[in-house]
Formats: C-alpha cells, sequence, structure tokens
C-alpha cells in the first residue's frame, strides 16, 4: 500500500497517537464491501487483513471485534466513486462524503429534515450557491451523527450547524457543542466531504492510497 507521495503506509500508520486524525481518500467500488476499509486498518493494527473482523454497537455501528476492540477509532463513508477512511485513537470520528451533483430537491429536503435556521439560511443565500452549501450541510450533519454513533435515525434536525462553510457546531439536542470538532475537507471540485468528533482539536492529516488497499 502506497500514498501518491511514495511513503510507505505502515510508516504513517506507525506514527498514529492521540494528537491526530488520519483521513484516507481512496477509489471506490461497489463491490469491494468492506474490504478496503479492513485492508488499512490491518496495516495500522499490523496483522493480516483477514484477521480484521467487526462487531456493531447498540446503535449499529461498527467497531473492531476482539482481540483488536478498542485499539483504533474508525468510520468510513462512500460516494460513487471515492471512499474516506478516518482512523484515530481514543475519540470516536464521523466522516462522509458526497459527490457534488445537481441536487433540484435540495431545499425540500432541507424543509422536511434540517433544522428550520439552517432551512431558512439556505433559503436566503443566491440560487447558484444554494446546492453546494446543502451538501455542506448535509455532510456536516452526517459527520455529527457518525461520531455521535447514532446516524439519521437520530434526527437530522437535532442539531444545527452554521452554514457557510458546514460549521461550527451551534447546537446538538442534549450535549455541550462547544465540546465538538467539525471540519470540511478539501477534496477538490468533485466530492465534498467533513469529519467531526467529540473532543479537543486534533490534527488531520489527509492522505490518498494510490490504488486502494
Amino acid at each position: 500500500m502506497q500514498t501518491t507521495l511514495g511513503q510507505d503506509v505502515a510508516t504513517i500508520a506507525a506514527g498514529l497517537g492521540n494528537e491526530r486524525i488520519d483521513v484516507w481518500q481512496l477509489a471506490y467500488r461497489r463491490a469491494q464491501r468492506r474490504d478496503p476499509l479492513r485492508a488499512l486498518l490491518a496495516v495500522y493494527l499490523g496483522v493480516p487483513a483477514d484477521a480484521v473482523t467487526f462487531v456493531q454497537d447498540v446503535h449499529g455501528r461498527p467497531e473492531l471485534a476482539p482481540p483488536w476492540h478498542g485499539l483504533l477509532q474508525f468510520n468510513w463513508s462512500h460516494s460513487v466513486d471515492r471512499a474516506l477512511i478516518a482512523v484515530t485513537r481514543d475519540v470516536a470520528p464521523g466522516i462522509d462524503v458526497e459527490r457534488i451533483r445537481p441536487r433540484p430537491r435540495a431545499m425540500a429536503l432541507a424543509e422536511r429534515f434540517f433544522h428550520s435556521e439552517e432551512t431558512a439560511a439556505l433559503a436566503a443565500l443566491d440560487p447558484a450557491r444554494r446546492e453546494h452549501a446543502f451538501l455542506e450541510l448535509w455532510t456536516g450533519k452526517e459527520a455529527v451523527l457518525k461520531a455521535l454513533g447514532r446516524g439519521l435515525a437520530f434526527g437530522l434536525d437535532r442539531l444545527r450547524l452554521g452554514v457557510t462553510p458546514p460549521g461550527p457546531l451551534l447546537w446538538l439536542d442534549g450535549d455541550d457543542p462547544g465540546q465538538w470538532q467539525l471540519h470540511r475537507l478539501p477534496l477538490g471540485a468533485d466530492h465534498v466531504a467533513s469529519v467531526a468528533w467529540r473532543g479537543p482539536p486534533r490534527e488531520i492529516r489527509l492522505w490518498t492510497l494510490a490504488d486502494g488497499p
């Protein structure tokens, strides 16, 4: 496994401490299922890929099965041909990526699912900016909910973000938004992505796998 910079992934993985979050972007094909995730986590753990198995917590969030349970925290997301994997220690990350494409029903979805103040802020934007802002909001909200461990079933209207850029987290039902970190990831012109976690700030390192794990 090599990054686009030719660095050894195992060397990068060995340097992971409690002060950073590694985010990997890679090409994705649906037929691969969880194979890329399993292969990358295996490098971090220093074990064969077929030794890595998963369990689900009470809300369905995947975790490493024993004997690796708790050694790493991770989350992943994929959209069409791109996947992102966040790997860290001691905090549960949430990550989400969406491919940019026309969203003619963006406002209808916002009115149905988003917090009313977010919907109002979207409606006030220039129409040319609105669809992209919707995706920024969507990925930011999904990242927080995935870090929370609850997913969309928790309710997209139970948290409120600043509209442009996504974040900061302004309100989260039952929690202190000041304890949360939310960041947009610079993936270029074709995708929008965000990563979130509950805890102090950490360095985010964005890596690209040349050929996928």
